[in-house]
């Protein structure tokens, strides 16, 4: 089995819901959130206090 592309680090919340996730093969860093499951949902990058994209480290 091939290994997934995108893996969930972190979640947060049952129905206001926060989840960072991170692309296993450049280990850029996604906020994944959604309000009320029933408004939508969005999407960014995470990045630091300079802009810069949070890389987690790949094995």
């Amino acid at each position: 089995m091939a290994k997934e592309r995108f893996v969930e680090v972190y979640n947060q919340g049952i129905v206001n819901v926060a989840r960072i996730i991170v692309d296993t093969e450049t280990g850029v860093n996604y906020l994944l959130a959604s309000h009320n499951k029933a408004n939508g949902t969005g999407m960014t990058i995470l990045v630091d206090r300079d802009g810069k994209p949070i890389v987690t480290p790949i094995d």
